[in-house]
């Protein structure tokens, strides 16, 4: 939680990966041999490093990077049974909508070790259960390694139930709400263990926003937020009995350049949002698209013991903003809420969401943290007094 004195500094999950590390999980992804153990040793070296460079940016709460995965949510094709077989993804509204810029986006790609990262998707193919839990806390125990600290706050993320059934597509059960229904059952333990590690748990949920231009884009918009409401019922049964006030819910309209001019507005899918039964939202409010609807808190707001952790940072986007621009958006959000106590500053989404697939330089983004970091102490000024 922020604390009264001063706005606190967090982000929103994945960090530049080491170019050995990136091509490493690359291979592993295309199918290749890849000895274990050099890449954990790869995986480990980089959690070491990538804490400092946090805390010299002045972040808070930091993470581990997610080092050790090779997507913020494929690493779970490890960690699940009933996943083989191959999904067909669809295409994005706003990118089909463009064929220049689509081949241009496409040739980008082709030319990045990221490209196999994401290119061959799994299937449920039999029953889905979890059986991760000895990587989930060597996971966890790897990163409190790294903080030095057995009370040092951080953060940890696992996908939320509906993005994997976006992207591990249901080829096994009478119906999607069944597939929902064992994902969550599934995901549970990986959330139980974020948080029995002392973490704080961060449901990605990039399909409560994305799915309506992408695989929803022909339905009507009623249909889609039918889909998002079961999505947030089958989070709420996945996070009953665990302490609410550590678990945030990460929403963004996808990590990636392109129009966005198809994307769903925010006020629409915010009252499907808010039912989740979460201490905080991780929101993205820096981008060009959506940096103006922060107002919808003004009709619709938080509840009055949530948190919100504000996108401030542009993670696509080799531009670094200026301290008062960040200080700027933190005030401008603040008065949206009424309340800068329960506010945090954060970046719209992770830097590197698949190895190597990030648009951001590394040395630029720990520009960009920094930069979040002096814009958080000048609002905090600001809008908190000195302190």
């Amino acid at each position: 939680m922020p604390s009264t004195g001063r706005i606190l500094t967090t982000h929103t999950g994945s960090l530049p990966r080491p170019r050995a590390l990136t091509k490493l999980h690359a291979r592993r992804a295309r199918g290749e041999a890849v000895d274990a153990q050099e890449l954990a040793a790869a995986s480990s070296a980089a959690v070491q490093a990538i804490i400092p460079k946090q805390r010299a940016a002045g972040i808070d709460i930091p993470n581990d990077g997610e080092q050790g995965r090779e997507s913020f949510v494929l690493y779970l094709r490890d960690r699940l049974t009933g996943l083989g077989g191959s999904s067909a993804r669809g295409g994005f509204q706003d990118i089909d909508a463009y064929p220049e810029f689509k081949a241009e986006m496409q040739a980008g790609l082709a030319g990045k070790e990221a490209a196999s990262v994401t290119s061959n998707l799994p299937a449920a193919i039999g029953p889905v259960t979890y059986v991760g839990t000895a990587a989930m806390q060597a996971e966890c125990a790897e990163f409190r390694a790294a903080l030095g600290s057995p009370d040092a706050p951080g953060f940890m993320a696992a996908p939320s139930p509906g993005i994997l059934a976006a992207v591990v597509q249901n080829q096994h059960y009478a119906s999607d709400d069944a597939y929902l229904d064992a994902l969550a059952h599934a995901l549970r333990a990986e959330y139980g263990a974020i948080l029995a590690a002392g973490f704080t748990l961060q449901i990605d949920c990039p399909d409560l926003a994305l799915e309506r231009h992408g695989a929803w884009q022909d339905k009507p918009l009623s249909a889609f937020l039918h889909f998002s409401e079961r999505v947030v019922a089958a989070i709420n049964r996945a996070i009953e009995g665990l302490p609410r006030q550590r678990i945030r819910l990460h929403v963004c309209w996808g990590n990636y350049e392109a129009p966005h001019d198809h994307d769903v507005p925010f006020e629409d899918i915010w009252p499907v949002i808010r039912q989740a039964q979460v201490g905080g939202f991780v929101l993205p409010f820096a981008n060009p698209r959506h940096a103006h609807e922060h107002r919808v808190f003004r009709r619709m707001p938080l509840a009055e013991d949530q948190i919100l952790v504000a996108g401030v940072i542009d993670t696509l986007t080799n531009f670094v903003e200026h301290p008062e621009v960040v200080a700027e958006r933190l005030e401008r959000i603040a008065e949206s809420m009424g309340d800068p106590r329960r506010l945090m500053a954060g970046t719209d989404c992770g830097f590197d969401t698949s190895a190597g697939r990030g648009r951001v330089v590394a040395e630029v983004v720990w520009a960009k943290l920094r930069s979040m970091a002096e814009g958080a102490r000048i609002a905090s000024g600001r809008l908190l007094g000195p302190g």
